[in-house]
């Protein structure tokens, strides 16, 4: 598949291809894990997604998906990775007490997540989580070199090794937070959990999502779920590639899987977007895009 400025991204099951982006799905689901024999295509886990850009790693979302990148990162030390945080509903945090490269010491981390619908800061949201009774092991106990940074939703900054970060605010209960990552020309748009305003665009989606190669976007319900799930935060495929085309977007990756959908669901969904619009896929566990 050639994108139009030109990069060739391949969808592989696995491995390292060595090119200058690399785009990993480690957890697609929202809400909670939903591991099973009904679910092994598209996999159980919530949200995290590993980003390679120059060599430099950035995880998007710290859910029960970090943990199976964390394996691939034990042979990996010393790391240095920047972990964006959509919000803190526990779906997006929950593995991160599981995290394993911020036990070694020899790792450095740095935590960002947006100033939302809250008067705690980062550091004690997950502290609070990795706390009595909820987990034994406090967030003193991380080995690694941490920060943890806060910004405003509509901020933008530098990451090391070049990687430019556009942010803008997202209509979801408390507050979220989405992404637009820039490198060597490639833009990949991370935009979950947002609800959309049907016969409205989205200023923000679309601000993250113009001319990118690749939309992780927040598909969590088919358009007959949505009308029972108006206010939950959430949107549709359809909106998904409704957007992608008003952007000029180029992969639009369907995200957030609602935990009741599974693989036979999510194969239709398949089927039905890949038809509405080409360049549509489902997230699943194990995808990875190159260019």
């Amino acid at each position: 598949m050639t994108n139009s400025k030109g990069c060739q991204a391949d969808f592989l099951e696995d491995g390292v291809s060595g090119n200058d982006v690399e785009l990993r799905i480690w957890g697609a689901r929202g809400s909670l894990p939903c591991p099973g024999p009904s679910t092994v295509r598209y996999g159980g886990n919530t949200s995290c997604v590993e980003v390679r850009m120059g060599g430099r790693l950035v995880i998007l979302d710290g859910g029960s998906g970090i943990r199976g990148l964390s394996a691939k990162m034990r042979h990996e030390a010393p790391i240095e990775a920047d972990v964006l945080l959509s919000h803190y509903h526990l779906d997006h945090i929950m593995g991160l007490p599981f995290f394993s490269a911020a036990f070694k010491r020899e790792n450095t981390l740095r935590f960002r997540g947006a100033r939302l619908d809250t008067n705690i800061t980062l550091r004690q949201i997950l502290a609070k989580m990795m706390s009595p009774p909820l987990f034994p092991v406090p967030i003193e106990v991380y080995q690694a070199t941490t920060s943890f940074e806060e910004f405003d939703p509509g901020d933008s900054f530098e990451l090391p090794g070049g990687i430019r970060v556009e942010t803008r605010g997202l209509n979801h209960p408390g507050g979220a937070c989405g992404y637009r990552l820039s490198f060597g020309g490639i833009v990949i748009a991370y935009v979950t959990d947002t609800e959309h305003v049907p016969g409205e665009d989205s200023e923000s989606a679309l601000a993250l999502m113009q001319g990118a190669d690749a939309v992780i976007y927040d598909a969590t319900y088919t358009d007959e779920e949505f009308e029972t799930y108006r206010g939950w935060g959430h949107s549709t495929w359809r909106e998904a590639n409704r957007l992608a085309e008003l952007a000029g977007a180029e992969t639009m990756i369907l995200f957030h899987h609602d935990p009741t959908h599974d693989d036979a669901v999510m194969d239709r969904i398949a089927v039905e977007a890949a038809e509405d619009r080409a360049k549509t896929i489902v997230a699943r566990e194990g995808l990875i895009l190159t260019w």
